[in-house]
């Protein structure tokens, strides 16, 4: 595996320790192969991460977002011993898991939906009206803005 040495962006960087540590926590983190994902962008704004959940029922996996993180967590209820099954083959593996995605900021879960042993997890980004685009008007011929405070 590649490692990456971020200390000469520490040396001459100010205000950005956040993100190289967010970064090498990314590379950090082992890469994980189960369950299968994707992670689609379907809209200038709006992504989708669609998970291979073979087996799981709603009430087998937890959407959780805090703060700019996105955790998916599924495990299965242990068996009785009334309904033990006994099995030939098994290769729909069935373990618990947990993803986690690190979402960019004003990243929403708008929601999810579970079909035909897909998890689909739908994300929009919802920019604050003070971070959108404006236009600014321009003042002609010298005029000055006065202040109109009343003291």
């Amino acid at each position: 595996m590649q490692t990456i040495d971020f200390t000469p962006f520490y040396r001459s960087t100010v205000g950005f320790d956040r993100l190289f540590s967010r970064l090498d926590n990314l590379v950090s983190q082992e890469q994980k192969s189960y369950p299968p994902y994707n992670i689609e962008k379907v809209g200038d704004n709006a992504y989708r991460v669609s998970i291979a959940v073979a087996g799981f029922a709603e009430g087998d996996i937890a959407i959780e977002t805090k703060e700019n993180s996105l955790s998916i967590k599924g495990a299965k209820a242990p068996e009785t011993e009334g309904s033990a099954r006994e099995f030939l083959h098994r290769g729909i593996a069935e373990r618990a898991f947990e993803l986690r995605f690190q979402l960019a900021e004003h990243v929403e879960v708008m929601g999810a939906t579970l079909e035909n042993g897909l998890l689909h997890v739908e994300l929009r980004r919802e920019l604050p009206e003070s971070k959108k685009p404006r236009q600014i008007a321009i003042n002609g011929g010298g005029a000055v803005l006065e202040d109109k405070t009343v003291n």
